[in-house]
């Protein structure tokens, strides 16, 4: 099972984490998250990271010069879109890209996966009416059982006691944590990472 951690805000957090074998790590460029981290750190972070670890770059309905600023000066491969960006809006920065989608029950995931079929994956997180992402809430995990051509990367409320039985209903490519295994927000707990590691791998 592949597993990204998001929201390292320090650079030797994310190298600790990075070498227990995570495949991704998510830094995030929205400044109204705990976990936001400003250019000259998320650069920092990311050049403690051992090699193979993909690079994920978070936004949410962000303009696009901050986006062509962070891409400047931060080596990322992967955008997240977690906020209302049209596929032509993912797709212009020339790199992989994911679209998360806030799940409820009037959530069309289907007709979402066609609309942005140009995605690399679907980020599938809980439903909150005025938070993108980072809530650690969970959603009906039934709702993302859904057949479709994208990875589907399972996210919202995971964490060590939880991801195991997520992955059971769900079958996703990949799962995604970040306050499930935090100790305060922005500070992973290598402790719980490896608990969660162990659980998605059973």
């Amino acid at each position: 099972m592949k597993i990204k951690i998001c929201g390292f805000t320090q650079a030797q957090n994310a190298r600790d984490a990075s070498l227990l074998g995570i495949d991704a790590i998510g830094l995030v460029f929205y400044d109204k998250s705990p976990r936001y981290v400003e250019i000259q750190r998320a650069l920092e972070i990311v050049q403690a990271l051992p090699p193979f670890i993909n690079r994920v770059g978070l936004f949410v309905n962000a303009d696009s010069y901050f986006i062509d600023e962070v891409l400047c000066e931060v080596p990322l491969d992967t955008l997240q879109f977690h906020g209302d960006e049209t596929p032509q809006e993912c797709q212009q920065y020339g790199l992989p890209f994911m679209k998360a989608l806030r799940v409820n029950e009037q959530t069309n995931i289907p007709k979402l996966a066609q609309d942005y079929h140009q995605a690399n994956g679907l980020l599938l997180d809980a439903y909150n009416s005025t938070t993108y992402g980072g809530t650690g809430e969970s959603f009906d995990w039934s709702l993302a059982k859904v057949e479709l051509d994208l990875p589907i990367i399972l996210a919202g409320g995971l964490n060590p006691e939880t991801v195991g039985k997520a992955i059971q209903q769900v079958s996703p490519y990949a799962v995604d944590v970040s306050s499930g295994v935090e100790s305060s927000k922005g500070i992973k707990d290598i402790q719980k990472i490896q608990q969660f590691i162990q659980q998605a791998n059973l």
